[in-house]
């Protein structure tokens, strides 16, 4: 997720078990624990200047590293290890992924940047797993093996993708890929096991929204997608091995922007948070926990007022400041009854509430991590 800078923010991701949580920031990078909330490491400015994206591979020493903010300092890279140019210009000022390995030894922070990867397009987006990196331009996803020996094993064609949506799973049964399709509304679905490398063979589509995807994520083990559009009224569940629509959400009534969906650890509740200021947490293995509109006591009505009187509304839901955006993820379960949900916001604050299964939902912890500071460096 991607944001104006407020306290200097420029985007958060959270790792691929939510256990972590990595901040791009004007001034560098920060990396956080998130139970406990502790800074687990930073990059000062001086080591790789302001920062538009960071991406972590789980816990490991290894980042993505996308410059952006107004004072990016590797704009121009040279002399790294492997380089990798793409595009018919090759640009020599072209956007790029760096990938930096804190294990490495040495004093100047280019001993650390391990790998490059150049576009002659910004980079929007960058996803990890173990075995593979993408990487997401406007209108083109490039799939690389990573980290030993990085080669390009597929090239994707995307509809126009400003916001560089895509998923991948991080399961190790599982190599799955997800982002917008070239229809409206669409989403292509690429299992990068069973393509064969260096072919564009027609990934699996849902058509899942009437307008544009504006966001979309898939369950830990790869078996659910979740997306919405660019109305941000409705979340959508689809199996992804048979393509069938499992579940309709309903965020509410109003168009909002939705900035972040993920799903618990064992798939049983979803979290999204929006423009609204409002994170909503619905269930998914139990939907009768969900709420129902008043309407659908009522029995047969029009097609219209259908849709809406079928759609299940959230379990829960607990506020942030609505002018900064962010992202929500499930905490650990401390008991069976109790689930908590993990709100990281661009104006460096940090939001824990548990609920229960009856819909009750508190606030359990309130922190600044902006305000939370580790002595020593990355």
């Amino acid at each position: 997720m991607t944001q104006q800078p407020l306290r200097g923010v420029t985007s958060l991701r959270f790792n691929q078990d939510q256990s972590c949580f990595c901040c791009a920031m004007e001034t560098g990078v920060r990396i956080y624990n998130v139970e406990p909330l502790m800074e687990k490491g930073h990059l000062d400015h001086e080591q790789v200047g302001s920062m538009g994206l960071v991406e972590m591979l789980h816990r490991s020493n290894l980042l993505a590293l996308v410059g952006g903010g107004s004072s990016p300092k590797f704009s121009e890279i040279s002399g790294l290890p492997l380089t990798l140019n793409l595009g018919p210009d090759n640009a020599p000022t072209c956007p790029a992924v760096l990938i930096w390995d804190d294990a490495r030894e040495g004093k100047d922070s280019k001993d650390k940047l391990v790998l490059e990867f150049t576009f002659t397009k910004p980079v929007l987006a960058v996803r990890m797993r173990h075995d593979k990196i993408v990487i997401v331009l406007r209108n083109r996803i490039y799939v690389y093996s990573f980290p030993d020996n990085p080669r390009k094993l597929f090239e994707f064609d995307t509809r126009d993708n400003p916001k560089g949506l895509c998923d991948l799973c991080p399961s190790l049964e599982k190599q799955l890929l997800v982002f917008p399709g070239h229809k409206c509304g669409s989403l292509q679905l690429v299992d990068l096991a069973s393509t064969k490398p260096g072919t564009s063979s027609a990934p699996f589509t849902i058509n899942a929204h009437q307008s544009d995807v504006a966001c979309v994520s898939l369950n830990q083990p790869g078996t659910v997608v979740a997306s919405a559009s660019q109305k941000g009224t409705l979340i959508r569940l689809f199996d992804t091995q048979s393509k069938e629509k499992l579940v309709e959400l309903r965020r509410g009534t109003d168009p909002a922007t939705l900035y972040c969906i993920n799903f618990s650890h064992d798939s049983s509740f979803l979290c999204a948070s929006s423009d609204k200021g409002t994170v909503h947490i619905f269930a998914l293995k139990d939907t009768r926990l969900n709420r129902r509109s008043a309407l659908a006591r009522v029995g047969k009505v029009g097609p219209m007022i259908g849709q809406y009187v079928d759609s299940q509304w959230s379990l829960a839901s607990f506020t942030v400041p609505a002018e900064s955006a962010c992202i929500c993820a499930f905490g650990r379960n401390t008991s069976k009854n109790v689930n908590s949900v993990i709100a990281i916001c661009v104006d460096g604050t940090f939001h824990k509430y548990v609920f229960t299964p009856d819909g009750n939902c508190n606030r359990e912890a309130f922190d600044v991590y902006l305000d939370i500071c580790d002595d020593d460096d990355f």
